[in-house]
This record gives C-alpha cells, sequence and structure tokens, in this order.
C-alpha cells in the first residue's frame, strides 16, 4: 500500500551568515505540523548550525525563535536532518561533531526522496 502522506525535502545553504538558515527552519517545522513528512538536507554553511552547541544562543531575527530551538523542536517531532559529506568535510566536522540525530549523507538520499514524490524547497 502506498503511503499518503506527503513529503517534503528542503535543502538550505544558509547557516548563522543570513536570515535565511531560520526561514528555513522554520518552515520545516511548519511543514510537520501541516502533517508532511520533512527532510532538511544542509550543504555550505548550513552544516554550521546543526553542529553541537552551534546554534543554541543564535537569534537571527528578534521575531523569531532561537535557531536552536527550531532545530531542536523540528527533530522532536520527527524530522530528519542530513548532511553533505564535502560540506562537512571541508569544515572538519565527522557525525560525532554533529547534533545527535543528523546523518551524513550524500546528494542520492535527497534524489531518492525527490523520485518517491517529495516536493523541494531551497534556501
Amino acid at each position: 500500500m502506498e503511503s499518503t502522506t506527503r513529503k517534503l525535502a528542503i535543502v538550505s545553504s544558509r547557516g548563522h551568515d543570513d536570515e535565511r538558515g531560520t526561514v528555513a527552519w522554520t518552515i520545516a517545522n511548519t511543514g510537520l505540523d501541516s502533517g508532511q513528512q520533512v527532510t532538511m538536507f544542509l550543504v555550505s554553511s548550513a552544516v554550521d548550525t546543526v553542529r553541537k552547541g552551534a546554534s543554541d544562543n543564535v537569534r537571527m531575527n528578534p521575531f523569531d525563535p532561537p535557531m536552536g530551538e527550531l532545530i531542536a523542536n523540528f527533530q522532536e517531532k520527527g524530522g530528519r536532518i542530513l548532511v553533505c559529506p564535502p560540506c562537512a568535510k571541508v569544515r572538519g566536522y565527522a557525525e560525532d561533531d554533529l547534533i545527535d540525530g543528523v546523518q551524513i549523507v550524500g546528494s542520492p538520499a535527497l534524489h531518492a526522496l525527490i523520485n518517491d514524490g517529495a516536493a523541494t524547497l531551497s534556501f
């Protein structure tokens, strides 16, 4: 039987360098709240947001929750976080450097989601 749950894959290249980093996490959380299965695929500076402790006190916009809270809420609601291997490697990050539950996997994982019908957004 085919799943009727809608899937959303969000590719984020923005981290602590741009307010769009927070926007991506906000939209990801809203996707989960609306019943979608949401996966974040982090590339470039977005990878820095899931380094242990890096987003704990980051608030890009005074009207948004702290980024660390958005990420924690996303994971608590069942969101999946994937990180680009070369993007992690260039920063010297291994999975142990990232918050629990984050996986370093290549783009075939993203393409598998798309092939499975996931809508995509990019930040």
